[in-house]
């Protein structure tokens, strides 16, 4: 079973508490949450100590350790904190100057290889992701990682003279809903999602 501690300090908390902080469903009969990522639902199932993603309503696909470190590490961590609606890169969260480095630094060369050609290919994101449209660089967008977590990629076209060149950021506040490991955790599951939209 992965992440024994986080199972641990997960049946250490309130429920209700907890789903009205992460903004997710809690069924008190299947002692359950219900949990939307990247425009996807997620089963957590506390006695099974378990996370599926809902393919359908009759079937169920067992979760990896990514996946299952940002879904719990946010049911630990959310808080009911507003955002501050300004964005900031991540070695300007706290402790992220010294976390984002060496083999802890953004997967921005991804989005570059990816949409450095062609930009306005990250617009593919929006209708299965349920991304939005945003005006930085030569495209952006919005996405909705989890309820109260959401990330800001933008790509700036490559030409002769310039290499493509691609960015990630988030709202000041987005320390205070997932600890630094299970944020760089989502921005992996989110860039490799966005990618996986244009394939």
């Amino acid at each position: 079973m992965f992440h024994e501690l986080l199972w641990q300090q997960i049946f250490e908390l309130d429920r209700q508490d907890t789903a009205q902080r992460a903004m997710c469903k809690y069924d008190l009969e299947a002692d359950s949450y219900v949990i939307t990522m990247l425009n996807s639902e997620y089963l957590v199932e506390l006695e099974k100590r378990d996370i599926f993603r809902l393919q359908s309503a009759s079937e169920k696909v067992k979760t990896g350790f990514i996946e299952q470190l940002c879904i719990l590490s946010y049911l630990i961590k959310s808080s009911q904190l507003p955002p501050s609606k300004k964005l900031v890169q991540a070695e300007s969260l706290p402790g992220g100057a010294f976390f984002f480095r060496g083999p802890h630094v953004l997967p921005t060369e991804k989005l570059e290889d990816a949409f450095g050609i062609s930009p306005t290919l990250l617009y593919s994101a929006i209708e299965g992701l349920g991304a939005e449209k945003r005006d930085f660089g030569d495209a952006s967008i919005e996405l909705q990682v989890l309820k109260r977590v959401k990330f800001t990629f933008i790509v700036w076209a490559g030409d002769d003279e310039f290499s493509p060149r691609a960015s990630i950021l988030f709202d000041q506040t987005v320390s205070e809903q997932l600890p630094l490991d299970a944020l760089l955790a989502s921005v992996n599951l989110a860039v490799d999602a966005v990618i996986k939209s244009i394939s």
